[in-house]
């Protein structure tokens, strides 16, 4: 059976954590950033996390992360 290939936009986006996690960046900070609050936009700059439902899909087109 040939090998597995890592889907790269999956790899740049997602980063493991030591206990088997998918650590991920927040969504909405990029731009239209006015109308947001400050600590909104402080609380975007936080990691999240994959929920667990996704992480069984991640970690299928990340096989050697």
């Amino acid at each position: 059976m040939p090998k597995m290939k890592t889907k790269k936009s999956v790899a740049k986006r997602f980063k493991l954590t030591g206990t088997g996690k998918l650590k991920r960046a927040q969504a909405f900070k990029s731009h239209i950033l006015t109308k947001k609050s400050r600590k909104t936009k402080r609380n975007l700059r936080k990691t999240a996390y994959v929920s667990e439902t996704q992480e069984k899909v991640m970690k299928k087109l990340l096989p050697y992360v």
